[in-house]
């Protein structure tokens, strides 16, 4: 995350966007922080400018400030526990042939959709066209499992 000078605090650096901790404060955690060591140091934000897309208006930035807070704390999971909980309603979604395999899916559907949302102003042609072809096999694999066809 790209940091600012703040004119009025003797040169200590502030984030640019209004979810990141500053780093290097006093009682801080993490790394550059000096915090008791009891808690675990969190996985910085990634580096950019900018946590919402340039010019969005309506709609789009509702949901990007809504969904601000719930990234942020999806990111602080350590890397691997996000896409093994996906993976795993996926297997009870393919395996278990009923209502339930739906309810497992779902979650998957959601998850998968939210985030090529988020990512869409910043895909290319290919990457988007992943994107709906992924949701679309998820839809219809929830409405297999729901008994629609």
């Amino acid at each position: 995350m790209a940091e600012q000078r703040d004119p009025g605090s003797e040169g200590r650096r502030v984030p640019s966007h209004p979810l990141a901790k500053p780093s290097g404060r006093p009682g801080a955690s993490g790394p550059g922080g000096g915090g008791n060591g009891r808690k675990r140091p969190r996985r910085p934000l990634p580096a950019g400018d900018q946590f919402f897309t340039p010019g969005a208006t309506g709609v789009r930035k509702a949901i990007e400030e809504r969904s601000a807070a719930p990234l942020v704390y999806l990111f602080q999971f350590p890397r691997w526990v996000v896409p093994l909980i996906m993976v795993a309603l996926l297997l009870v979604g393919f395996t278990v042939p009923d209502w339930r395999g739906g309810l497992a899916v779902l979650p998957v559907l959601g998850f998968v959709a939210w985030l090529g949302y988020m990512s869409w102003p910043s895909l290319r042609v290919g990457g988007r066209l992943i994107r709906v072809i992924l949701v679309t096999f998820l839809l219809l694999l929830t409405a297999d499992r729901f008994g629609l066809f």
